[in-house]
């Protein structure tokens, strides 16, 4: 295949079921993890889970960057921009329409004065900075390893040029400590997990990293894993593939996604990852509590761009919405129409909670997409964060 459109074949993908449906054992039932919320969206998009079994269940994980950032990273941003009339605050735009404390968010803050402006990448904030050397320009950086590398690289730019004015505050996270801690966190076996049978990899997280970091999931907990395209037919045969090897009792990582993942990944940007960041001895994932080495910091030979230190910010933990269920969704637990507020009191246009916010976000996918009866929708596709 080489065009976009061999991927979403209807023909093939009813082929494809065909083949799931005769390997699936009808003695057993099946459940697999989705973890990056890109291939959440596609299921719903394409209805891939109408094409399955009964018995073969897909369940949403926390691979959504602005969905598991918890409330106080943005209430530290909020505080900063609005103490500081001096400070633009850059980000994405998922991250704009987070709810956040006090009924707030970076754009209801943007709303009260603070100078909050949406980019489309880390090079937007940089060029900010040398547009306007008397101001401070911060860039809210998030994501897991996909926009790790580019925001090493303007930081690392910034010092090159001595850019002063510019600073990041660093929310990267990194996806084999979220499985490690699905797969065995006493915080998440006290909040409720489920069985897993197997995982669907990320995508563009694997063109990073490559396939050989998630080989220590299927040799220590018996897990299966197979790195998966974004398009529906990668999708379909990566579950073909998981249910191949739980049928025959083997745990190995596969790789669906050929085209773009290697073994070893970009060797290149993760040697520029090394040089700029170091880990977190523990980072608060919302849904996942706190979960330890699962986030970059910036190292001490840049701390002049490290926004925390410039500016002496304080994380402090803030509890979720009672009655949002993002957290539990996150964790696979719970499923968006479980949360007697989704596509009622919370709506892309009203959110409640992360998931519905982000392009990513299951909540998002679900509304987006009409998985769910009785409750119209309206599709809102939107830039989104890997």
């Amino acid at each position: 295949m080489k065009y976009v459109d061999e991927f979403r074949d209807g023909d093939v993908a009813a082929k494809l079921a065909t083949a799931i449906a005769r390997e699936a054992d009808t003695g057993r039932d099946y459940a697999f993890m989705e973890f990056c919320g890109g291939h959440t969206h596609a299921i719903s998009r394409y209805g891939v889970t109408d094409l399955l079994p009964v018995n073969v269940r897909m369940i949403h994980g926390p691979g959504c960057p602005v969905c598991v950032l918890p409330i106080g990273r943005i209430d530290m941003a909020i505080r900063l921009v609005l103490s500081r009339p001096d400070v633009i605050l850059c980000t994405y735009g998922d991250c704009l329409r987070v709810p956040a404390s006090e009924q707030l968010s970076l754009l209801k803050a943007k709303a009260r004065g603070g100078d909050v402006r949406m980019v489309y990448s880390a090079a937007d904030a940089l060029a900010l900075a040398s547009k306007h050397p008397e101001r401070e320009v911060v860039f809210f950086a998030i994501g897991f390893e996909t926009t790790t590398p580019p925001t090493a690289l303007v930081i690392k730019q910034a010092q090159a040029i001595g850019l002063a004015n510019f600073s990041v505050i660093c929310n990267h996270v990194l996806t084999p400590s979220a499985i490690m801690t699905i797969l065995e966190s006493p915080e998440v076996r006290d909040l409720g997990t489920v069985p897993l049978d197997g995982f669907i990899g990320p995508a563009h997280v694997s063109t990073i990293i490559g396939s050989r970091p998630y080989a220590f999931f299927a040799e220590e907990y018996r897990k299966p894993v197979v790195i998966a395209g974004f398009e529906p037919l990668d999708v379909m045969q990566a579950i073909r593939m998981l249910i191949r090897q739980v049928n025959e009792g083997r745990a190995e990582v596969e790789n669906e996604f050929t085209r773009a993942v290697s073994e070893d990944g970009n060797l290149k940007a993760q040697a520029l990852v090394s040089e700029v960041f170091e880990l977190r001895r523990s980072f608060e994932w919302r849904g996942l509590h706190e979960v330890p080495y699962s986030a970059l910091r910036i190292r001490r030979a840049f701390a002049d761009w490290d926004a925390e230190c410039k500016f002496g910010l304080a994380f402090k933990s803030v509890p979720d919405n009672k009655a949002c269920e993002c957290g539990a969704i996150l964790r696979g637990v719970k499923t968006p129409t479980d949360c007697k507020i989704f596509g009622t009191v919370c709506t892309p246009e009203n959110p409640m909670g992360s998931c519905m916010v982000s392009s990513e976000g299951a909540c998002a996918a679900h509304y987006n997409y009409g998985r769910f009866r009785d409750i119209p929708v309206v599709a809102e596709p939107s830039a989104a964060v890997s």
